[in-house]
């Protein structure tokens, strides 16, 4: 469980962004921070909460890739880890504080074996002090101005800083914290008012930093309001979650609702009106009505207005939300198809409030689904092009959708519309159905080994295309960068072992996520005992993925045919910057070929995209970036002096203004939806919407501009 900072603070662009992202930093804050109440076990949940974590170490036992043995050795890294997620960032403990925690360093495996939970006990006590005592300090510290004139600096990397050494270095930590905090708001607030903003011309600038302080107190109070409603089955999921990702980081345990979040976006589908929710202070705010679905249809509920009640159907009592954590008020809203529930809104627009009623049903996440384009390349070549987000699958439902399926089609589409190549973008896919990418790599090539599947202990599967027949054998590209992950890596490796596809690549490898999950259903562990139930289900890397070459792409990812240039080039990323990663392996290659398409030209084709890529004036702005990038992120302390603050500021900005204006441009500028999607969109205003925002960023891809003219290379090159 991770719980964000209490607010993404823009430092006026994307470079400031990055400063804020180092490992650590003090604005990005761990989800251990959310151990508001301190507490102890009940009686009556004592005896769930051993029942789950025996069945967690009973499923990593059997059925785990590579089983760790429970005992000082994992204490000792489960206390790490749990301890760099109670406080990484150094905000509520003392040196005083982990001492108190250090007794258990070595035992947590007996308490584990044992299924108690004092440590988590006293570290959630513990971590309750703290933010007590921190939230009347910093409402202390912004109750007065700041003395911008000071030498002086913060540290915003947790791994930099140690624990406090008692109350008062705390506090102090705490002062610059604030004080940085605060600078940042009043800089861009001070930029504003050069510019002449209405809003801010006319303000002091004692009047601004009045201003920012207010603004870093409400991020501040709304934050440990937050806080204040996590729930013990937060904490307990928390500390399970230290103990499974010491076996690898994609072993996790999911309560019940958490595996019914991850099954919709797997799916793109839910059951329920067809509204994403957020919560806003003390209350549920909707942030999104989703198109097709009930809440769409009816008309009634918007963006922004605030459900205060809910009541379910033949139900007389309300259900007041106020105050309530959003994962409980989603269960109350999602339901079975055709189930009705009430809600009593008050409206964004006029602040009215009213009743509501909603038949719920299925809803359809089509955002999130294989789409296409047709593009004209420079050399006037009609191009195809598909993006898919993600390798989802509906598991549970027989006609749900799936990835596979939806690219066959689409493939039948662009084949239809005559193209000449086309170009899979898989940049940002993070995976998913295994089953769907040996389905997909078929689609390719005739028959034959996709990728090959370890488990513990035994000898490795192949998992085959069986149909020899081929969906498309013209020219391909596969893009990725460096969050495609797993699934994606799998299909653009066979496409590359097979010399079936170039692969194109916004910096050095891909993720590098070499392993596969399953779930396991923990009721199914327990027989009997219905008072414990449900336990919720434990995902567990239980295989790992090898190319048809032998090679891995764990840790190293997929590198490759041409690189292009991005901002993350020289900056270390993807599986290799987890904790507890499993480590690279090989093992012997299968015998594989194809006959559908040659590469043998891919050696000009490579050199000729090396030369424009070298001679490009965008990349070699964009790699220039990377490098000033990399020194920013290097650079934790900042300093706390208005003057040298803005000095630097305004160094960012003039580089900035530089990048920016190199995605200004549309550089890609024949780009159209296939007339029988047009269709689809039809009399959808908000469709037709997303789509031309779609359009409009196609058209300022540099990199699919540069992946254009390596299609055109390869269609002339023989």
């Amino acid at each position: 469980m991770m719980l964000d900072h209490p607010e993404q603070i823009s430092f006026l662009n994307r470079t400031k962004e990055v400063i804020m992202k180092n490992k650590g930093l003090l604005l990005t804050l761990v989800a251990a921070a959310g151990l508001f109440l301190a507490f102890y076990s009940p009686m009556n949940t004592a005896q769930k909460e051993a029942t789950l974590m025996q069945s967690i170490l009973t499923e990593l036992n059997y059925y785990h890739y590579q089983p760790l043995e429970v005992n000082d050795a994992l204490s000792e890294k489960v206390y790490g880890l749990f301890l760099d997620r109670l406080d990484g960032s150094r905000r509520w403990l003392t040196q005083s504080d982990v001492k108190q925690l250090e007794v258990w360093k070595t035992k947590l495996d007996n308490e584990a074996n044992d299924g108690t939970f004092a440590f988590l006990d006293l570290a959630t006590a513990l971590q309750e002090a703290g933010i007590q005592k921190t939230q009347a300090w910093y409402r202390e510290i912004l109750a007065k101005p700041f003395d911008f004139k000071t030498k002086e600096a913060v540290e915003t990397d947790g791994e930099k800083k140690p624990f406090a050494k008692n109350d008062q270095e705390l506090k102090e930590y705490w002062r610059k914290q604030m004080k940085w905090e605060t600078l940042s708001r009043l800089t861009e607030k001070l930029e504003k008012k050069e510019k002449g903003d209405a809003d801010f011309k006319d303000k002091t600038d004692a009047e601004l930093e009045a201003d920012s302080r207010k603004d870093v107190l409400k991020v501040y109070d709304d934050w440990y309001v937050r806080l204040e409603k996590r729930k013990r089955n937060d904490f307990l999921s928390m500390y399970l979650n230290a103990f499974t990702n010491i076996f690898d980081p994609h072993t996790e345990y999911y309560e019940p609702v958490d595996k019914q979040n991850f099954d919709i976006g797997m799916s793109g589908r839910l059951e329920g009106i067809g509204a994403r929710l957020q919560t806003d202070g003390e209350n549920t705010k909707v942030s999104e009505i989703i198109v097709g679905g009930p809440a769409w249809k009816q008309g009634l509920l918007k963006d922004n207005d605030r459900i205060m009640k809910v009541k379910q159907e033949g139900e007389t009592e309300w259900t007041d939300l106020t105050g309530m954590v959003i994962n409980d008020v989603v269960q109350l809203i999602r339901g079975k198809p055709g189930s009705k529930v009430t809600l009593f809104i008050k409206k964004a627009e006029g602040g009215t409030t009213e009743e509501v009623t909603i038949e719920r049903d299925v809803v359809i996440l089509e955002e999130g689904f294989a789409k296409s384009l047709l593009i004209q390349s420079p050399q006037n070549e009609k191009i195809g092009y598909i993006r898919l987000p993600k390798f989802y699958a509906d598991f549970n439902n027989k006609d749900g959708r799936r990835c596979a399926e939806d690219i066959a089609i689409e493939l039948d589409k662009l084949k239809q519309a005559n193209v000449q190549g086309i170009i899979l973008d898989l940049r940002g896919n993070g995976g998913g159905s295994l089953r769907d990418v040996v389905k997909m790599g078929g689609f390719f090539v005739e028959e034959g080994p996709i990728v090959q599947v370890k488990s513990r202990a035994r000898t490795p599967e192949v998992l085959t295309d069986d149909d020899p027949s081929v969906q498309y054998n013209g020219a391909l590209i596969v893009m990725v960068d460096q969050f495609s992950a797993s699934a994606s890596e799998i299909l653009a490796a066979a496409l590359q072992d097979y010399k079936r596809a170039i692969i194109v690549g916004t910096g050095t490898s891909t993720f590098g996520k070499g392993t596969v999950q399953r779930f396991f259903d923990l009721d199914a562990v327990v027989r009997g005992n219905p008072e414990v139930k449900p336990l919720g289900e434990v995902k567990l890397t239980v295989q790992k993925f090898f190319r048809v070459n032998g090679g891995s792409t764990q840790l190293k990812g997929v590198v490759p045919d041409i690189i292009l240039p991005n901002n993350w080039l020289y900056v270390k990323t993807g599986e290799q910057e987890e904790d507890f990663p499993m480590e690279w392996t090989q093992i012997d290659p299968v015998p594989f070929g194809q006959k559908v398409y040659s590469l043998a030209a891919l050696p000009e084709i490579k050199e000729r995209a090396d030369a424009r890529i070298k001679n490009n004036e965008v990349f070699q702005k964009i790699d220039q970036r990377a490098k000033r990038l990399k020194e920013l992120r290097d650079d934790s302390e900042h300093t706390l002096n208005l003057d040298e603050y803005l000095a630097e500021n305004k160094k960012l900005d003039e580089e900035d203004s530089i990048y920016d204006k190199l995605f200004d441009a549309e550089v890609v500028t024949n780009v159209q939806n296939l007339p029988v999607d047009l269709a689809s969109m039809k009399g959808d205003e908000s469709k037709v919407a997303r789509n031309d925002e779609w359009l409009k960023g196609i058209k300022k891809d540099a990199y699919l501009l540069e992946t254009l003219n390596i299609m055109h290379d390869m269609l002339t090159i023989k």
